[in-house]
């Protein structure tokens, strides 16, 4: 398992579901340190789908074409957290700050493994309040037993850290608002296939993730 990944690296970033890749895309590493592993997703990347029975059925996306088809986003996520936040810019303005809550990543040799968790904040560039996105699918995922009772806890415990942080003025993410990817970085990696099951390390790890595990450090 890799401790740290190098500036312009690209590694692999894996959802895992049911101890199985559920969706798995390559990013560049834009900085990672003990504070933040900050990726970047490019415009056209490509995405590989996990097959097979999973108990939230196929990932959504799979309905679409198999690549990032919005403009590239920034992926800011710190250790222990149940979140991470999507930056991303048009013309050079950031347009907003996209909350995504998901289980804290875990490292592996090749990138980092989450899951995401429905939920989303999405909070504007322009400083106008922030809404709530797919609640409605979280809720419904709830209704259906698709998280067990503790991993519900987490996530809305995350939710509540976040919305804390933002209505204190304490987003730690805003230090990235003037940041841009560079320009050989739009050009997007080559595809990565499916690989092995997690190990049993990283399955230990993820569990342990899903029962909220976070730090609410700003």
């Amino acid at each position: 398992m890799r401790s740290h990944f190098r500036t312009g690296e690209v590694v692999v970033r894996r959802e895992i579901l049911d101890d199985r890749e559920w969706l798995v895309y390559p990013v560049r590493i834009a900085a990672d340190d003990e504070q933040v592993l900050a990726v970047y997703l490019a415009h056209g990347t490509p995405l590989t789908f996990g097959r097979g029975d999973f108990r939230w059925g196929l990932h959504p996306w799979i309905e679409f074409e198999p690549f990032w088809q919005s403009s590239g986003v920034l992926q800011l996520q710190r250790p222990g957290e149940g979140y991470s936040v999507w930056g991303r810019w048009e013309e050079g303005v950031l347009q907003e700050w996209y909350v995504n809550f998901q289980v804290p990543f875990v490292r592996t040799d090749r990138g980092f493994d989450t899951l995401d968790h429905e939920l989303d904040l999405v909070i504007p560039g322009d400083g106008s309040p922030y809404r709530w996105k797919d609640v409605d699918h979280f809720e419904e995922r709830v209704r259906a037993n698709g998280f067990t009772a503790a991993e519900e806890r987490g996530v809305r415990a995350a939710a509540a850290r976040v919305v804390e942080l933002v209505e204190r003025g304490e987003c730690w993410w805003e230090r990235w608002r003037e940041w841009r990817a560079p320009a050989d970085w739009e050009e997007a990696p080559a595809p990565v296939a499916l690989r092995e099951n997690p190990s049993p390390e990283t399955r230990g790890a993820l569990g342990r993730g899903m029962h909220g595990n976070q730090n609410d450090s700003a």
